[in-house]
């Protein structure tokens, strides 16, 4: 069963030049329950290492690992799920390669996803981006909290809402119907991650009471 509050979703530039180990463990210290791997430069061989010695971490914690796009490095380090977008490798196509075992997420980016066969085979869906970012370039505009209440008008999966989320806007993409808030920049940027983490995820409980 899917049921995450607060998902970290790993970008080391946006951790200032600190240790990537230590904020991700900062991160689980404060509340974290899901972190997704994310890197687009790497080789598979260097994406599993990281991937390897992330999960050692996270296993620790009893947190699952998710990877981003990378169905090879998913499969060797035994991740619990995979992350991917619409000019990613269908879910279907996914399911086929690493079968029952992974829980697989689809970014929705444009209302006009839902129901497609991305949607209809992932097993939570996001929001992405609520608002603008500057974690990653090559995002569509934000859907604004009217797309993610429109998404969850028209789905009873579970929703993920990334992009742009902080301390100030939690609350609102949590009353339009995200079951969990996937950020980025506001626990890896953060003075104090595991603060920053206890502080978003005491939001998503007290909304959820």
């Amino acid at each position: 069963m899917i049921d995450f509050r607060l998902n970290l979703v790993t970008d080391e530039a946006a951790m200032l030049g600190r240790d990537f180990f230590a904020v991700v463990e900062e991160s689980l210290k404060g509340g974290v329950d899901l972190v997704q791997l994310r890197e687009k430069n790497l080789s598979d061989e260097v994406f599993l290492e990281k991937a390897l010695r992330l999960q050692e971490l996270l296993q620790r914690y009893d947190v699952p690992l998710v990877i981003n796009d990378n169905v090879f490095v998913a499969g060797a380090c035994g991740a619990a799920g995979i992350h991917v977008g619409v000019n990613d490798l269908a879910p279907l196509a996914i399911r086929e390669v690493l079968g029952e075992r992974v829980f697989i997420g689809y970014s929705i980016e444009e209302i006009q996803q839902m129901g497609d066969e991305g949607e209809r085979n992932a097993d939570y869906i996001a929001a992405s981006p609520v608002f603008t970012t500057h974690t990653k370039s090559d995002v569509a505009a934000a859907l604004g909290i009217e797309g993610v209440a429109a998404i969850r008008s028209l789905s009873r999966k579970p929703l993920f809402a990334i992009g742009g989320i902080s301390d100030k806007n939690i609350d609102e993409v949590l009353r339009a119907g995200a079951d969990c808030i996937s950020v980025v920049s506001a626990i890896c940027s953060a003075d104090k991650p595991a603060k920053a983490a206890e502080e978003l995820r005491n939001r998503i409980e007290k909304f959820r009471l």
